[in-house]
């Protein structure tokens, strides 16, 4: 990667760890779903009217749209208001990348190597130790949420693959169009229109500036950045690069909430980014087919294949 990119790839990496302390702060403003909405609406308008058209189905922006704007971000909110740790969060969510690739698996029929396979183990194994540090300190419910928010967000990856957006930048403005009203709806229902009220009544500098943060720095110049690395790296350089969001998360946590990093918790840091970093670049292979280097592979490696016509 040149430097330039490199240095993108490691901004984009600390604006999104710095996010969830910013949630932090703007739920101390905002009910959880009320600011997830606003959060959607803001990185939807007007940034929708400068993108062009979609680009893939409406059924994959809608289905999109659900799974990780309503459900994973909503858990998320909801869980981080409920008392999860912004630190502990961004850590925890980082097993997504087990959950995408146990549902690849179930749907797309992506087999794991043994080396993924030991990945998730070890991921797993960070997500217990983290429960454990959980149970001592803060509701293991919130704990339980924020895990919930990462299998949606596994979701959302499959359909993501399965959409196979050519902008995705594009892709996710048209995505957070979706999640406005179901999450208002849900507000309505859930938080009470007194509660909304009050909150968008009360909105100072502080609380307008979390909602600008988490929609156009963290939504629109994140993913719009990270599509752009995307489109000049192959994805198994990119995506490492996601490993150090919890670094800036535990970090700024610490640094602007104070929040403690107990030696367990390093221990669960240690294991879950150990796990995703081999969930992420072991090697997958399609039902039916074989690891290259196996016997089997060496075998019909040396069958001569008869060359197409047409090449």
């Amino acid at each position: 990667m040149r430097p330039s990119h490199l240095a993108l790839a490691v901004l984009v990496a600390a604006v999104w760890g710095v996010n969830f302390t910013v949630i932090e702060i703007g739920l101390d403003h905002f009910p959880p779903l009320l600011f997830s909405a606003l959060r959607f609406l803001a990185a939807a308008l007007p940034a929708v009217f400068f993108v062009g058209r979609p680009k893939v189905a409406w059924k994959w922006i809608v289905a999109v749209g659900l799974v990780l704007g309503v459900a994973k971000f909503g858990l998320l909110f909801v869980g981080m208001d409920a008392g999860m740790p912004a630190g502990l969060s961004s850590l925890v969510l980082q097993v997504q990348a087990v959950f995408t690739a146990a549902i690849a698996a179930l749907t797309l029929g992506e087999r794991p190597s043994r080396t993924r396979l030991l990945g998730m183990l070890i991921a797993l194994a960070g997500i217990a130790v983290a429960a454990v540090d959980e149970g001592t300190s803060g509701p293991l419910g919130a704990f339980a949420l924020v895990v919930a928010a990462a299998a949606c967000w596994g979701a959302s990856n499959v359909l993501t693959r399965k959409a196979a957006p050519p902008d995705s930048l594009n892709f996710m403005v048209w995505v957070s169009t979706v999640p406005v009203l179901p999450l208002l709806a849900l507000s309505l229902l859930v938080e009470g229109p007194s509660r909304d009220l009050t909150a968008l009544r009360a909105m100072d500098w502080q609380g307008a500036g979390t909602v600008v943060y988490v929609a156009w720095i963290t939504t629109v110049f994140g993913f719009g950045a990270w599509g752009h690395l995307l489109r000049h790296h192959p994805a198994s350089t990119v995506a490492p690069f996601s490993l150090l969001v919890p670094v800036f998360g535990m970090s700024s946590a610490a640094l602007f909430l104070g929040e403690p990093v107990s030696p367990l918790r390093w221990c669960a840091a240690a294991l879950l980014v150990g796990g995703v970093a081999l969930t992420s670049w072991g090697p997958v292979r399609q039902a039916g087919t074989r690891i290259p280097g196996s016997a089997t592979w060496k075998a019909r490696a040396r069958t001569p294949k008869p060359v197409s016509p047409s090449r």
